[in-house]
């Protein structure tokens, strides 16, 4: 009879082995092939997120260089229309320097006030 309660104990511990405080801890090769698959979708996860993040920084890239060649050609086209400024004040410092470029001012500034007015008289 000792026989069989040694046998009894036995099994009882060989089937409660297992058991840790409460749970019940896998075999070291099924925790081992878990943590592989767990490890090979977080590994897959993040390789998706590198390709879209690299792809939005690319997106980002093409739309900062096409702002940059928007505002050179802005600003060469306002190069361009300073110079066209700078030589209409040059013409109108030459039309003031002469008495009768004077006297054409005055009749084209007044044709424009005359103009002006008329406008807004039928407006």
């Amino acid at each position: 009879m000792n026989s069989n309660l040694g046998d009894h104990r036995g099994n009882r511990a060989a089937t409660f082995d297992g058991i840790e405080e409460g749970g019940i801890r896998a075999s070291s090769s099924y925790s081992h092939e878990i943590d592989e698959v767990d490890n090979e979708t977080a590994v897959d996860g993040l390789e998706d997120r590198v390709v879209m993040l690299k792809r939005l920084t690319g997106d980002i890239h093409e739309e900062v260089e096409s702002h940059n060649r928007m505002l050179d050609r802005a600003g060469n086209e306002m190069d361009a229309s300073r110079g066209i400024l700078s030589g209409t004040m040059e013409r109108f410092k030459m039309v003031f320097e002469t008495k009768s470029s004077r006297r054409m001012f005055t009749l084209i500034a007044s044709f424009v006030v005359i103009f002006l007015v008329i406008y807004y008289l039928t407006r």
